[in-house]
């Protein structure tokens, strides 16, 4: 926005024109390959061939608005990010332990398959585990009305799937099988 003498423009108030608006920082962090790593004010700065306190101003507007995120590193670090907010309808994935504990026992089950099939069946029992952590008192119905239609892993009928499944979701951790077939399966925490 400068004129064509070089000098800068102002606005009706007198102040100068802003010639970087703030969505200019924000592209910065969308147009990168590798989104979890944060950002610097250096980084915004090199990107917009801008002055460190015009990169400042930028990323703090873009978390006074909720479109950034930022945390203090070091003693005088700052890093930023956009935010990665967890879908409201999501089961609670629980803490880091409980995660790793999960993932644990999914790779440990025995499951039928190789390769993709594996890993499409793991992903299957996965999201039953979800499911029953989100609905912790469920029928073997509810798997197949539920679960079953979006993760078929392989299986041509909502039987074969339950055999393949169920016995690999009663080894897994916080989960409460029914004593009897056809009874409510329980999700106990942990």
């Amino acid at each position: 926005m400068d004129d064509a003498a070089g000098e800068r423009v102002r606005n009706e108030h007198g102040q100068y024109a802003d010639r970087i608006p703030a969505r200019a920082a924000l592209t910065v962090f969308e147009e990168r390959t590798d989104f979890a790593r944060p950002l610097t004010a250096s980084d915004v700065m090199e990107a917009l061939d801008c002055s460190r306190r015009t990169a400042h101003n930028k990323l703090n507007d873009l978390v006074d608005r909720g479109l950034l995120a930022t945390r203090k590193v070091g003693a005088r670090g700052r890093v930023w990010w956009i935010p990665i907010e967890r879908p409201a309808d999501d089961a609670d994935w629980g803490s880091p332990e409980e995660l790793v504990a999960r993932e644990t026992a999914i790779e440990r089950v025995d499951l039928p398959g190789t390769g993709e099939t594996l890993a499409a069946r793991r992903d299957a029992l996965r999201a039953a585990y979800d499911y029953l952590k989100a609905h912790p008192s469920a029928k073997k119905s509810d798997f197949l009305a539920d679960v079953f239609p979006a993760n078929p892993a392989g299986y041509e009928t909502a039987e074969g799937w339950w055999n393949a499944i169920q016995p690999a979701l009663k080894d897994l951790p916080g989960v409460d099988p029914p004593k009897e077939r056809g009874h409510i399966w329980h999700f106990l925490g942990g």
